[in-house]
Formats: C-alpha cells, sequence, structure tokens
C-alpha cells in the first residue's frame, strides 16, 4: 500500500495486521480518487472504518485540509498513528477509537459539517444505508460535499435516501464504489 498521488505519492503505508481489516487497493484508490477530485483545494474529511487510513491519508496528501480518522479496531488505530507520522500528518488529523453509530453522534454533537465522507465498512456488515441515514438526518454533509461508500460490487444502495442522491456507481471487480451528494447539487456526477 502507498499513497498514490498528490504531495506524499509514492509514500508507503503500513496495513493493519490479520484479516480484519480489507485495504482499499491502490488501483481502486486511484480511480476513487480521480471520480472525485482528483485534487481538492482545502477541506474536511471523516474517514470512518479507516482500517490503515489510506484513504483519508491520500485525501489530506490531495490537499485536504484535516481529516478526523475513526476505527473500532485497536490495531487499527495503532496503524493509523504510524501512518500519520511517518507521513508527518498529524497536525492534520484526529484519531478516535469508536463505532461508527457512536462516533456521528458524537461528530455531531461538536458541530461538525464535512466536505467529503468516506465509508468503507466490513462487507458482511453492511450498515450503509443506516450510516447514511444519519448523516443525512445530523446534516454533517455540506451541501456541495460527497459521501463515498466502498462495498461489495454485488450490493446496491437505494438511488435517494433522504435529501441524498446517489450520483454515480462504479464497479471494480469485487469492490462497488457508490457516490451521494445532497440533492440538487451535480458535483461528483460525470
Amino acid at each position: 500500500m502507498r499513497v498514490v498521488s498528490g504531495e506524499l505519492k509514492g509514500r508507503a503505508l503500513k496495513a493493519v495486521p490479520g484479516t480484519s481489516t480489507r485495504p482499499t487497493t491502490d488501483k481502486v484508490k486511484e480511480a476513487l480518487f480521480n471520480m472525485i477530485g482528483p485534487y481538492f483545494t482545502g477541506g474536511l474529511g471523516l474517514d470512518l472504518f479507516a482500517g490503515s487510513g489510506g484513504l483519508g491519508i491520500e485525501a489530506l496528501s490531495r490537499g485536504l485540509d484535516q481529516v478526523i480518522f475513526v476505527d473500532r479496531e485497536g490495531k487499527a488505530i495503532h496503524v493509523i498513528n504510524e501512518n500519520l507520522k511517518s507521513c508527518d500528518l498529524e497536525g492534520k488529523a484526529e484519531v478516535y477509537r469508536n463505532d461508527a453509530v457512536r462516533a456521528l453522534k458524537a461528530i455531531q454533537k461538536r458541530g461538525l459539517v464535512f466536505d467529503y465522507i468516506f465509508l468503507d465498512p466490513p462487507y458482511k456488515k453492511q450498515q450503509l444505508v443506516k450510516l447514511l441515514e444519519m448523516i443525512e438526518n445530523e446534516g454533517l454533509i455540506h451541501q456541495e460535499g460527497l459521501i463515498i461508500c466502498e462495498h461489495a460490487s454485488d450490493f446496491s444502495l437505494p438511488e435517494k435516501i433522504g435529501k441524498l442522491a446517489q450520483t454515480r456507481n462504479e464497479k471494480y471487480g469485487i469492490i462497488g464504489i457508490t457516490l451521494f451528494n445532497v440533492d440538487g447539487n451535480n458535483e461528483g456526477e460525470v
């Protein structure tokens, strides 16, 4: 695993040991960021189910100002912190050990609103619809923001969830990527 592009291009990233975490491949990461960027001029991101932190670190490398990383696994938190340190990004990141639902509730209490939210939950414990409903209900995404969902390619998400509208869906082998934004905003469409 490595940073694919941006300021930290080529920087190696550690993976979480064991089989409980499935890192996004460099090929899928590159395709995903080409869909949503590929580069940014600032902004706040949330990497929920962060694993090794690869998506959030890639977003920072490509220009986001700050990313909040959340994972419930202690091993993942350790690896995220190691990867942030090796990339000299500690000042641009917050890292929390928490489950996704409790993390979203804590974020809502802080009044944070994101430009990009990365959701890459374990495929077998799919809870994307519930998380998207929470994000929409709590107003955690900016009007111009994008939510990026990674899931099994044989899994389909609804076209609309509250005010969120699906703008793009792509498949890369066994991996599916679905983008959502606030209805009425065409950013992210191709």
